[in-house]
């Protein structure tokens, strides 16, 4: 039920969605993985909206190299789990809602466990392999995959809906060589907000989503534009068997 406080708060959201909008977003789970460049505006965002439950996974710790794209990471976190960091903001950010955070390397032996009951998986992560482990996992449990990626001022993203639309892998059959790309901040902003919207159009049942469709941001030239991707039948994780 929609307290007083919450109609007050999310007022101008109402607005967009009504009442009933809100109550999906106040009974929503989202499993985020990666608390970085992309998780940071996701998970702000999405928290600000009013988002019931946000589960956060990332292993690694706050470095000063972050900081130029990082932003629920500040200089005095230096040193800390990144992953703690962004509850303890999140949780000040809005005290009405859940926040968990997990400091696991993510792998194929927790992948399902740390999902749980999720509504919706968000892909914050900096390599294809992990990618492709929660592609699978999103594909195993029936729930919509939301990928985004970022390199310089260019970045993607692209939205899973399991049984009807393109994989990642459909996608990027191949795994992308790893490398430690070079990026402004404004586009893993850029991109996140992307994602961020995404989850609220498709939790509130509102709007046209980037299911069938790559996004791609050019921030130098600048255009965005989608095209369209197609499932693979020989698709090794969401093609027919045999």
């Amino acid at each position: 039920m929609m307290s007083v406080r919450d109609l007050d708060r999310y007022d101008r959201q109402i607005k967009l969605f009504g009442a009933t909008g809100q109550e999906k977003l106040k009974r929503a789970k989202v499993f985020i993985a990666g608390a970085g460049g992309l998780g940071s505006p996701i998970s702000i965002y999405l928290a600000a909206a009013g988002i019931g439950k946000i589960v956060l996974v990332d292993k690694d710790v706050v470095e000063l190299s972050n900081l130029n794209r990082q932003i629920l990471h500040w200089e005095r976190d230096v040193g800390s789990r990144k992953a703690l960091s962004a509850l303890e903001k999140l949780q000040k950010m809005n005290s009405d809602i859940i926040v968990e955070a997990a400091t696991e390397i993510l792998d194929e032996e927790n992948v399902f466990g740390l999902v749980g009951d999720a509504d919706l998986i968000i892909d914050a992560m900096d390599n294809f392999s992990s990618r492709y482990l929660l592609n699978k996992a999103a594909l195993d449990r029936k729930i919509p995959f939301i990928h985004g990626a970022i390199h310089g001022f260019h970045g993607q993203a692209t939205t899973v809906l399991p049984g009807r639309t393109a994989c990642l892998r459909c996608i990027f059959p191949a795994d992308p060589p790893p490398e430690t790309f070079p990026v402004v901040g404004v586009t893993p902003g850029i991109i996140g907000l992307i994602q961020a919207t995404e989850a609220i159009k498709y939790i509130t049942e509102l709007g046209e989503l980037l299911a069938g469709k790559l996004l791609i941001w050019d921030g130098i030239r600048p255009t965005l534009e989608t095209i369209d991707v197609e499932r693979d039948p020989g698709c090794k994780d969401c093609g027919s068997p045999g």
